[in-house]
Parts: C-alpha cells; structure tokens; sequence
C-alpha cells in the first residue's frame, strides 16, 4: 500500500471542499479549538501555508519528525508536505493558506523563491513576518477596493521576506520530485484549458506517462490524470463563487465543449452541481 496515499490530503486541514478564495487567514484558536487542540497529520495540494505562532506550547509534526516549538514561531510548510501540530490549549496564532497557483512568480519553477519554499522550516523571532501578517490578516478581512491585487502583492512580500530567512539557514532538503511536480504544476496553469491528456504534459516535460504518473502519486498520492482533474474543479469553484457567469460560459472557458458534461463532471467530483455549490458558498 502507498503510505502516501493513505495520508489526508485537505484543501484547509480537516475539509475536503476548497477554499476558492485569493488567500485564506485565520486564527489557530478558529480551527485547533475545533479538533481538541490537535491536528492531525495531513497534506495539502497546491497550497502553501505559514503557522505565525506567538504564545503557548506547540509540537511539530513533520515528515515523520516530531518537534517542539519555542514560541514565537513562524513554521513555513510546503505543499504536500505530510505535517500535524499539538498545540497547548489557548496557543495563539495565524494561519496563512495561499493557493500556489495565484503566485506562480513565487512558485514557479524560474522563481528565485521556489527552491528556498519547496522545504519546509521553521524560523525564531519573526518579527518581520509577524506585521506582515497582522497587516494581510487585516486587508484579508476587509472588503476595500483592489483587495485582490493587495493581497497577492502582501502575499508576495511576506514569502519572499520567509524566503529570505530560508535560504540564510540550513533548510530541511526538499522532496525528491518537487522540481519535477513544479514544472507540472505551471505547465497545467498553462494548458488547463486545453484539456491537455497525461501523454502532452508528459511529453512537454521530457518523460514517459508511466514516469509522469509515477511522480505525481508519489507527490500526492493520485495519477497525473486525477491530479489535473483537481486543479479544473478548482478552477470551477473559484468562478462560480467570484463571478456572476452562467455556469455555461464558466464550461466554455473552461475547454469544455458541452456544459452538461461540465455539470455531471463537477457533481462527480465535488458531490454537488455548480449551482448548488454557488448558493451554498454565496449564502
């Protein structure tokens, strides 16, 4: 059995329906006080998260590496990265959850970031870090104009100051295919559209589709196909909550030619139709 696959693999730690937001910011106390103070380990797709820690007790599950935290803390942790905390009960904090997809400047596999974001870390004294937060936790809540273009550009300032901090320490190495899976991810961005098959990503990427698959399920547990399939729902759920387009032009731009075969796509991945996922995120 593939232990990694066996491992839950979240859009937000403990849902398994995307958060189609730019950025998500929330509080440790918002979702651990939930979950008895612990989270269980888990993964994320195509998300990045920072855990600003900067009161109680926490430990760090990494990797298979458990660690004890000194408060305050800032934990940078990759996509598909295999983590969980226990927390203190009252450990104050901020989440931060940024999709990757929304900063391939950042993520992409020619950004001088990347690398330095693709371990996860662990750094002391974020006292940087820690306005950069309370300022994008701010715009993150409010509903003022440009707000999507301010968070992206908050974003993109405070993973290049954590960036930074990285690479001027000793980072944990990153996983073995995370290039591979970062040139996968940004030729996606370009050809979701396009319906590209497994054997098109593969071939533009210089490899075999028996080589692609075997990249992507060590990555993230499924086939390249299913792997692709997620980021088109994604897509989906971030239209139909942010736009007022009929669910026939949200198919079109998709690349799907007929908008039925969109619906019964997105009910079968999602476990609900597009419009029934659009009243219940507008409600």
């Amino acid at each position: 059995m593939d232990i990694r696959a066996a491992i839950p693999l979240f859009d937000l730690y403990g849902e398994n329906r995307a958060f189609p937001d730019i950025l998500h910011c929330e509080t440790v106390n918002d979702r651990a006080a939930l979950h008895d103070w612990q989270i269980d380990i888990h993964r994320h797709a195509g998300l990045h998260q920072l855990f600003l820690l900067t009161s109680g007790e926490a430990v760090l599950s990494a990797d298979g590496v458990d660690r004890p935290l000194q408060l305050p803390v800032l934990v940078s942790m990759p996509h598909l990265t295999v983590h969980g905390f226990r927390f203190a009960k009252g450990t104050a904090g901020m989440v931060v959850t940024i999709p990757m997809a929304e900063l391939p400047q950042v993520f992409g596999p020619d950004s001088p970031l990347a690398t330095a974001l693709a371990a996860w870390a662990v750094l002391p004294a974020p006292v940087a870090e820690a306005a950069q937060v309370a300022a994008l936790a701010a715009e993150h809540r409010g509903l003022a104009q440009g707000r999507a273009l301010m968070l992206q550009a908050m974003a993109q300032q405070l993973l290049t100051t954590v960036a930074r901090r990285i690479s001027a320490a000793a980072p944990v190495p990153p996983r073995p295919y995370a290039k591979r899976m970062a040139a996968f991810d940004a030729l996606i961005t370009r050809h979701l559209r396009d319906h590209w098959r497994v054997s098109d990503y593969a071939a533009a990427l210089g490899m075999t589709s028996t080589h692609l698959n075997r990249v992507t399920r060590a990555e993230t547990g499924a086939s390249a196909a299913r792997y692709v399939e997620r980021h088109l729902l994604q897509e989906a759920r971030r239209m139909l909550a942010y736009t007022r387009e009929p669910v026939g032009a949200i198919s079109w731009h998709l690349g799907y030619e007929d908008a039925a075969y969109f619906s019964r796509s997105f009910r079968r991945q999602a476990g609900e139709s597009p419009l029934a996922y659009r009243a219940r995120f507008q409600a």
